[in-house]
């Protein structure tokens, strides 16, 4: 008799299957380590869920359409502990081409950064006049990127100071859990822990972010409803980096 035969002879019944079972869970783990995969434990996976939503704008009647696409959700949790803005995007970029900023909307973590890569045959001069965090890029020719930083959690507008048309917005949240919505304003932030947050709702033609009580069950949640009022919205034109109206040209100079 071997000595592996002799040790089996020598555990009780209930201690071969407590072995064979710790067994099949090293091999169960080696398998998921060789393929790549990453194996949750049941507990972690079952206190994390989706939130899923859709988002609405009251606008006035006769508004020209808004692009649902536009709008940034997220979460802000109340328990202490929570994770904040490193779980969040920690860089973005938004390329100006045809006089465009491209996305017009961007969400990152605050305290992340965003270059703004000139892909156009003239010049373009990047700023904001945000209280949350100003700042101006200067004049840079195309091929050229330069980058900047938005230290605050907030909207931040961003200009061109030639191209008076060129605005979009780099939105800095203070959590991970953070979402764009679709064109038909759905929505959905995946593995949001079980607890209680704040939910933020923002779209440009909405005066100010809508934010709502919410308690997340570890299952997740859906069907949340949001209607944003967009009514008070009127399309104005911006004032330069240095607060005062755009000059009129018939044609770009840079």
């Amino acid at each position: 008799m071997s000595s592996s035969d002799r040790r089996r002879r020598r555990l009780r019944p209930g201690r071969r299957r407590a072995a064979a079972r710790a067994t099949a869970r090293v091999v169960a783990a080696a398998a998921v380590a060789g393929s790549g995969a990453l194996l949750l434990l049941p507990a972690t996976a079952a206190a994390q869920g989706a939130l899923r939503g859709e988002l609405s704008l009251v606008q006035r009647p006769g508004a020209d359409a808004a692009d649902l696409r536009d709008a940034v959700v997220w979460l802000e949790s109340r328990e202490r502990g929570a994770p904040d803005a490193d779980g969040a995007p920690r860089a973005g970029t938004i390329g100006m081409r045809d006089r465009e900023f491209r996305p017009h909307v961007l969400a990152v973590g605050a305290g992340g950064t965003v270059g703004f890569p000139n892909e156009d045959p003239f010049s373009h001069n990047v700023f904001s006049n945000a209280e949350l965090g100003p700042f101006d890029l200067g004049l840079y020719r195309r091929g050229a990127t330069r980058t900047a930083t938005f230290p605050r959690a907030g909207v931040y507008p961003i200009y061109c100071n030639i191209h008076s048309k060129m605005v979009s917005f780099v939105i800095a949240v203070p959590t991970p859990w953070v979402a764009r919505a679709d064109a038909a304003g759905r929505f959905v932030i995946e593995r949001v822990p079980a607890g209680s947050y704040v939910l933020h709702a923002w779209h440009e033609r909405a005066g100010a972010e809508l934010t709502r009580e919410l308690q997340v069950p570890a299952g997740g949640a859906a069907g949340i409803r949001l209607a944003l009022d967009a009514r008070a919205y009127v399309a104005a034109p911006h004032l330069n980096k240095f607060g005062r109206p755009y000059a009129l040209m018939r044609a770009d100079r840079y």
